[in-house]
């Protein structure tokens, strides 16, 4: 599907299809986020799009973007998430979007951004929507529905020309028979004290800033900007029994019980050791008090 320029959605005669899903304004955003001395250099609105992880790396790609670029879709018809799983809502019941970064520290540190976009997501949830939203390693953002964790939302990292593009994908007013798989939840189902994406949009780029530029102070150090500590307490994965699958078919399990430095789940196996994780989809076998927590994505 063609991506239609910033504006354009203003024009579609079925904007109003749905009056609980109102459209975003790209100029009132722009007014908002983009100005002198912001991280936020440029922010687009587009109606449908394949997916603006895709569309703002081939941008940065030919050197068309600078950093603090944002790109907003109201619908994705091939958003991606980790393992190229398929991410797909109604039109306009979430947040679809993607930033580009050209992060001055040590490259060995990059492999933090998606966790610090998940620490800055859940902390603009918290304040904004009034939903307590938990970190699943490495990152999904969770919510708890009718007293089960579910999936509301996912962060996809990728590098990009000389950065990275962040995608994040966020269900917010999803009702329960649009939910796309069981596991999945949204902050509507969750008990948000509201669903206009406007302000939710705007409390999530101006938090990522915020912790983008602690972060970049302390030269990437997840220490001393206090990232690894504030990801650490908001990690539903840490106390609990998990698999990880692991690339090449392997699998490890154990009780996950740290990050370490360089962002990686550490777990515990059953015979003393303790083995990093940098990379795999983790399964919630059972909480720390012992119930049982099952996959949540």
């Amino acid at each position: 599907m063609t991506p239609q320029p910033p504006g354009n959605q203003d024009k579609d005669a079925g904007r109003w299809s749905d009056l609980d899903r109102p459209p975003l304004s790209g100029p009132a955003l722009r007014r908002a986020l983009v100005h002198p001395g912001s991280l936020w250099t440029s922010l687009d609105v587009v109606a449908a799009t394949g997916s603006t992880n895709s569309d703002l790396a081939a941008r940065a790609a030919k050197g068309e973007v600078t950093e603090g670029a944002v790109l907003v879709a109201e619908e994705q018809s091939a958003g991606r998430g980790r393992l190229d799983r398929r991410w797909s809502a109604p039109p306009r019941s979430g947040l679809f979007f993607s930033v580009y970064l050209t992060p001055r520290v040590p490259m060995a540190r990059w492999g933090w951004l998606p966790l610090l976009t998940g620490v800055a997501t859940a902390a603009a949830l918290a304040r904004s929507a009034g939903v307590d939203t938990l970190l699943k390693w490495p990152n999904d953002l969770l919510v708890t529905v009718d007293g089960e964790e579910r999936k509301t939302g996912g962060i996809l990292a990728e590098r990009a020309g000389d950065g990275v593009v962040i995608g994040i994908g966020l269900n917010v007013s999803l009702r329960a028979d649009e939910l796309p798989v069981p596991t999945a939840g949204s902050l509507a189902l969750a008990g948000a004290r509201g669903t206009d994406r406007d302000p939710l949009l705007r409390a999530v780029l101006r938090s990522l800033e915020d912790w983008y530029a602690r972060w970049q102070d302390a030269i990437g150090d997840p220490a001393a900007s206090r990232l690894q500590e504030t990801y650490a307490a908001g990690c539903a994965t840490l106390g609990r029994t998990v698999r990880a699958e692991l690339p090449g078919d392997a699998e490890l399990l154990g009780e996950a019980v740290a990050i370490d430095g360089e962002g990686r789940l550490i777990v515990a196996t059953e015979g003393g050791g303790r083995q990093p994780v940098a990379a795999g989809d983790i399964v919630h076998l059972r909480a720390a008090g012992g119930g049982y927590s099952g996959k949540t994505g």
